[in-house]
């Protein structure tokens, strides 16, 4: 509250209202410090405020200026704060005792001492509350977890979102159609993947992996919901390394979509798919390394099958043997079959080195026909019995005649021994198996285009293909071929 000054009086400089009258009692000093507040003190503003907590105790200030430690009539150290002496009226804290009506000597030492203390103190509490305030900003910081990968909800990529011709949608569209396929016979147990060709049942594989359930071996075949079924031969075809065979009694299967293996390019992507290592519906993705590649798929160069393979660097291995060959449309391309191997691991196979091949689809697709209908399949030919052709500088050039079959295609089209084959229609022919797997392209009366070299000069010829009725090869003529015709590393089935 504020107070009014007596008339007449004049006003301290600092602000600090004259001391009290004489005559004033206790009552009136009261009034004037108001409540809460020692005795003594002002009823003005400046007077109500406390001394800081780390300054010196306020009843220091009496006596800076009297000798002998207090002012004259006031009291002294001993004596307690706000207790006045008897007869003698309160006094304004900081302004040393003397006679009432006599203003006391201005305490400057007090003052400056004051001011110091007060400096300190403000200093402190001031570094106090800063200290504070950092504390009380860091805690409510630290109080809020910070967010972390952890916390994201993970958005799933399923099936139905997949970008399109993406690798999992091709997966998704064929795992249905693919089969895990084991064998069990005297010789132990073997294994490979199939296709399926339709819901009740019939599923595409390779001759050699079915083989063995025909000698007495028994088949069973694994889906990709997990189901099992029993399974038996329908038709088998070395030539081609082809077989057809038929799960019992099942009637809801999903048959692959085929597609056309002549519309493939070398660099186009492809996924395998199938049971390597008996890990079934297992995936790959690759390219296409290589088309029109004639490749062996017995076990050594002397085998009668012959495939006009499409390479790949998809990862296949032992087990993948019968599985799909996808393009990214979802469209069974191959039927994938060997692998070139460069040394024996895993109790004599080796694994992927980037090097696999499949069959054609266009010329799987006839002959799964041939062999659901009438158990077996013919094949084309050309009637001769060839081997590599060398030239002076060691290298293979064409496949070289030895001898011409009687009523043969070749015979018709008036070949002669020691000819030598470079072409058959646009495509090269640079050894034996080359001429073997691109006649074995065409279908049994397909007529064909052969160029041909007799005594230096380069000729053509026109022939029509001959069947060899579907009988099993023993050693076709065009098969025979010297060991030096045969790729340079193993190719395992």
């Amino acid at each position: 509250m504020s107070e009014t000054t007596p008339s007449g009086q004049p006003r301290r400089p600092e602000g600090t209202p004259d001391p009290a009258p004489q005559g004033s009692n206790d009552e009136t000093a009261q009034r004037q410090t108001g409540p809460g507040q020692p005795p003594g003190g002002s009823g003005g503003r400046e007077d109500t405020r406390q001394m800081p907590a780390y300054g010196p105790p306020a009843h220091h200030a009496y006596g800076h200026d009297s000798p002998g430690g207090g002012p004259a009539g006031g009291p002294s150290f001993g004596q307690p704060y706000g207790e006045p002496s008897p007869n003698q009226p309160p006094y304004p804290p900081g302004i040393s005792g003397g006679h009432p009506d006599k203003p006391a000597p201005r305490p400057r030492r007090m003052a400056a001492a004051t001011v110091v203390a007060v400096a300190v103190a403000a200093g402190l509490v001031g570094g106090g509350t800063g200290t504070a305030a950092t504390y009380l900003l860091t805690r409510d910081q630290q109080a809020t977890p910070t967010a972390t990968a952890l916390d994201e909800v993970p958005r799933s990529q399923n099936a139905s979102n997949a970008p399109p011709g993406s690798v999992q949608q091709v997966a998704d569209k064929l795992l249905p159609s693919v089969v895990s396929i084991a064998v069990a016979s005297s010789q132990g147990a073997t294994g490979g993947s199939g296709i399926v060709l339709s819901a009740d049942g019939l599923i595409l594989t390779n001759n050699h992996v079915a083989a063995p359930a025909e000698q007495g071996g028994e088949m069973s075949v694994t889906f990709s919901n997990g189901r099992s079924a029993k399974a038996e031969v329908v038709g088998l075809d070395p030539t081609t390394d082809l077989a057809v065979i038929r799960a019992s009694g099942v009637t809801d299967l999903t048959p692959a979509k085929l597609g056309s293996s002549s519309a493939l390019s070398v660099g186009q992507n492809v996924v395998a798919i199938g049971s390597p290592l008996g890990l079934s519906g297992t995936v790959t993705s690759g390219i296409v390394s290589a088309l029109d590649r004639p490749v062996r798929a017995g076990d050594s160069a002397s085998s009668n099958t012959v495939i006009d393979a499409i390479q790949t660097d998809a990862a296949i291995n032992p087990g993948n043997s019968g599985g799909a060959l996808v393009n990214m449309g979802g469209q069974v391309v191959g039927i994938n079959s060997v692998i070139a191997t460069v040394g024996g691991s895993m109790g004599g196979q080796s694994g992927s080195i980037g090097v696999g091949f499949a069959i054609p689809i266009d010329q799987a697709r006839p002959i799964a026909k041939e062999l659901i209908d009438k158990g077996r399949a013919e094949h084309a030919q050309l009637g001769v019995t060839v081997s590599p052709a060398t030239s002076e500088n060691g290298t293979t050039e064409g496949a070289a005649i030895r001898s011409i079959t009687p009523g043969g295609a070749a015979a018709d089209a008036k070949l002669r021994d020691g000819d030598v084959i470079t072409k058959l229609g646009d495509r090269r022919i640079a050894d034996a198996d080359a001429l073997i797997a691109a006649v074995r392209s065409h279908r049994p009366g397909e007529k064909v285009t052969l160029t041909f070299v007799r005594d230096g000069r380069t000729q053509t010829a026109s022939a029509t293909l001959g069947s060899d009725g579907g009988r099993a090869p023993q050693q076709a003529p065009e098969q025979e071929q010297d060991d030096e015709g045969g790729l340079p590393f193993p190719l395992p089935r």
